[in-house]
């Protein structure tokens, strides 16, 4: 794995071993994202209650948490789910969330959120401290 300065080119994802690390649940933070309609119907779902979450480019079928594909698919389609009140990062995890945690460049996200310079995008994701996971993703060679 090599190690190189992230530029705004380097892939960006949510690590979720980070949460693990931390000895936190993502699944309690996705239940908060979830709009009314999805709050109500997985109310009596368990956290760990798993679905196959579809991609809708390559048709390969991954298991995940129902809450989250409740996001992919329903949540993150509402017009509230990123408003230009949310802080930068809390926008970035949710889009992150809403495309199945495909990893993104830092001018992918700026076209997404369109909140900061992708410059800026790349300090807040670099400067040391992880925010909800998201990190580079490792470069292989």
């Amino acid at each position: 794995m090599k190690l190189l300065r992230p530029t705004v080119h380097t892939k960006f994802h949510i690590d979720f071993s980070w949460w693990e690390k931390q000895n936190k649940d993502i699944r309690v933070l996705m239940r908060e994202l979830l709009c009314p309609e999805c709050s109500e119907s997985l109310r009596d779902a368990p956290d760990t209650q798993m679905v196959d979450m579809i991609d809708p480019e390559t048709a390969e079928v991954t298991r995940v948490y129902a809450v989250w594909e409740a996001i992919r698919s329903c949540c993150s389609l509402k017009p509230d789910y990123i408003t230009p009140e949310l802080p930068l990062i809390e926008s970035i995890f949710r889009v992150f969330l809403a495309n199945g945690n495909k990893p993104l460049s830092i001018l992918e996200l700026h076209e997404r959120v369109d909140k900061q310079p992708p410059e800026t995008i790349l300090r807040l994701l670099t400067k040391g401290q992880i925010y909800k996971g998201i990190k580079p993703v490792p470069e292989s060679g």
